[in-house]
């Protein structure tokens, strides 16, 4: 019975493609969404004010990061939870499929929204005219939060995984 159960349970990692899915639908949306930005821009390139085009470049970037950060999850989490991949028989494949474990991936995670966070923030300080006080002191504050929580589990990592010890009597 036990040996049953536990074919189920390692079986119902399969759960997750449907998740995949959604995550990669996700993405055709976003890019979606991206387009129909760009477009809009574009249609009053001439009558925009640069700081408009700037804006607009930092919401493209902005995009293409949470973008990234879907692809990483859904590789990572597939690799990390559902099946191997073998990149060496698939030329062209990214180098760090196969070698991030659950903790970089937060760590990236983690990257990723710091970098998100700066660029609304960026926004937010481009668009200062229409920003009050108020929402740029939260902006601030949230990507603050984001900062320091990173840096908080970069160091716990760094110290559980023992690499703020020397590795031999040299230091190296």
């Amino acid at each position: 019975m036990k040996r049953l159960f536990e074919s189920f349970l390692f079986l119902s990692r399969w759960m997750l493609a449907p998740f995949f899915v959604m995550l990669a639908v996700g993405l055709l949306e976003l890019l979606y969404k991206a387009a129909v930005r760009l477009y809009e821009a574009t249609a009053h390139l001439l009558t925009a004010a640069e700081s408009d085009m700037t804006l607009l470049v930092l919401d493209l970037i902005d995009m293409t990061l949470t973008g990234a950060l879907v692809v990483t999850v859904m590789l990572s989490v597939y690799e990390n939870f559902v099946s191997r991949v073998d990149t060496k028989n698939q030329p062209g494949w990214p180098d760090w499929m196969g070698s991030i474990d659950f903790s970089e991936l937060k760590l990236k995670l983690l990257s990723t929204i710091v970098a998100i966070s700066a660029i609304k923030l960026l926004e937010a300080f481009m668009d200062v005219p229409h920003t009050n006080d108020r929402e740029l002191y939260f902006y601030l504050g949230i990507h603050m939060v984001f900062v320091v929580s990173t840096l908080a589990f970069a160091l716990s990592e760094r110290l559980a995984n023992g690499h703020g010890k020397s590795h031999d009597a040299n230091g190296h």
